[in-house]
């Protein structure tokens, strides 16, 4: 039996770390991916997790396939796809603590996700189910994270939803409003950030903008 089970993208961030002597940025491949990220906490905290996704038959998807394992978390659900490369992604740090992301994923490994490929045993072993809006922005991965929703709803497990923006990854603000309102309203815990609450919302206060989001869902925590 499997605490929380999550579903969505695992790829590398490519995050700048320093310059060269040639005084060219300096870029460290670091496992990322939000669902993970929280499959790895829960991980460390006792918890016993697993991980739905897919990566590339690669050297980046062979390291993040060994990563996930040497934190504990199950690769079980985890797809190798020889066709597509794992998803990239890099991270600049901006003045102030932000960061602005890239991302190389037309088409990556992690929006390549079916259906068919999706495990719904470690659905039914699971307690809580959970996931982002990233596997929404393509298909066939946001068919196969809201049929895997759908699932575990079904299913009668605790859902949990991280809208987790990256905005370059949509085609439009309606679309990314659309999908990421779709998760909110399947799940029963929500996590969200402050500038997400604005931008869904419209709010600039955070009380009137998570009000705004409880009157339109039957989300049980935020």
């Amino acid at each position: 039996m499997y605490d929380v089970v999550a579903l969505g993208e695992l790829l590398v961030d490519f995050i700048q770390n320093g310059s060269s002597a040639k005084e060219n940025p300096v870029f460290e491949a670091n496992p990322g991916g939000a669902p993970c990220n929280v499959l790895a906490m829960l991980s460390r905290l006792g918890y016993r997790t697993a991980f739905i996704g897919k990566v590339g038959e690669d050297y980046f998807g062979r390291m993040l396939g060994k990563t996930i394992l040497e934190t504990g978390i199950s690769d079980e659900g985890l797809v190798y796809d020889r066709n597509v490369n794992t998803t990239l992604a890099l991270v600049h740090t901006l003045p102030g603590g932000d960061r602005d992301f890239s991302f190389y994923r037309k088409p990556g490994a992690d929006i390549m996700l079916t259906d068919k490929e999706v495990n719904r045993k470690l659905i039914d072993e699971c307690r809580v189910f959970h996931f982002g809006s990233l596997s929404l922005t393509n298909e066939p991965s946001a068919a196969a994270t809201k049929a895997a929703a759908a699932y575990a709803k079904n299913a009668g497990k605790l859902i949990s939803f991280d809208p987790n923006l990256r905005e370059p990854l949509w085609e439009s603000e309606e679309q990314a409003k659309e999908a990421i309102w779709y998760g909110i309203g399947e799940c029963d815990v929500l996590k969200i950030a402050d500038n997400e609450i604005k931008w869904l919302t419209g709010k600039e206060d955070y009380d009137e903008g998570v009000h705004m989001i409880k009157e339109r869902s039957d989300v049980k925590l935020v």
